[in-house]
C-alpha cells in the first residue's frame, strides 16, 4: 500500500516502524504514560458513530495494556436512526455487563462542515453517553487529533496506521477492525493523558 494512501509521510512511516520495533518481547508501552503502574486497571474506549460504533476494553497489567475484548456495533444503512440509536445503547449495556470497567474514554466530536452529519454524530454520541453514564462509571473525552498524536505520532494518521499501532500496543494477534481499533486507540490515549506526569489530564464529562 502506498504511504500516501495511509495518510502518512515517509518520515512518519519510518518513525512508526521504529515505534513498532520498540520492544522485542511483549507490547509497546503507552506513549507518554508513567513508568509506574497506573491507578486505573480497566478502561472502555468508545468511538461513536450511527452506523459503526467501535468499542474496546483494555486491562492494564503492570505497565502494559492488554485488549480483552473489542468490536463494532454495526447498523445497516436501511435502518432508521431511531433503531440505530437503540441498538447502540443496547449493545453498550451488554458490553458493560460482560466487561465491567472503571472508566470510559470516548472520542470527542470532529469538525463537520455538514450540519446533518454533525447532528447524526451527536445523536449517536448521546446514545452512547447516556448508556455509559447510567452504569455510574466516569466518562472522559479525548479529541480525535490527540488520539492519533498519542498512538501514531501525528494528528493526520489514517485508520490503517492507527490499527497497526494499536495491534502492537495491546498485544492483539490480528489487526482489529477499523472502528474497534479507533476505540482501543481512545482508551490508550486516555492512559497516556491520565499519567502521573501529564500536564493536562483529561476531565470527566
Amino acid at each position: 500500500m502506498p504511504l500516501g494512501a495511509m495518510g502518512i509521510s515517509p518520515r512518519q512511516f519510518a518513525d512508526l516502524q521504529r515505534r513498532l520495533a520498540g520492544q522485542r518481547r511483549g507490547t509497546t508501552p503507552v506513549p507518554g504514560a508513567d513508568t509506574h503502574a497506573p491507578a486505573v486497571k480497566s478502561i472502555l474506549g468508545v468511538d461513536p458513530s450511527l452506523r459503526g460504533t467501535g468499542w474496546g476494553v483494555l486491562v492494564v497489567e503492570g505497565r502494559q495494556p492488554r485488549a480483552v475484548a473489542h468490536g463494532t456495533i454495526a447498523c445497516p444503512k436501511g435502518w432508521p436512526r431511531s433503531r440505530c440509536l437503540f441498538r447502540i445503547a443496547e449493545a453498550l449495556r451488554d458490553v458493560l455487563r460482560d466487561h465491567p470497567t472503571e472508566v470510559c474514554a470516548i472520542e470527542g466530536l470532529f469538525y463537520a462542515q455538514n450540519l446533518q452529519t454533525a447532528i447524526i454524530m451527536g445523536e449517536a454520541r448521546g446514545a452512547a453517553l447516556a448508556t455509559i453514564a447510567a452504569s455510574g462509571i466516569p466518562i472522559f473525552e479525548i479529541p480525535p487529533a490527540k488520539v492519533k498524536q498519542a498512538i501514531v505520532g501525528h494528528g493526520g494518521a489514517q485508520k490503517f496506521a492507527v490499527a497497526k499501532m494499536v495491534q502492537r500496543m495491546t498485544g492483539l494477534a490480528d489487526l482489529p477492525e477499523p472502528d474497534a481499533a479507533d476505540a482501543l486507540a481512545v482508551a490508550l490515549a486516555y492512559l497516556g493523558e491520565s499519567g502521573r506526569f501529564s500536564t493536562r489530564p483529561p476531565k470527566p464529562l
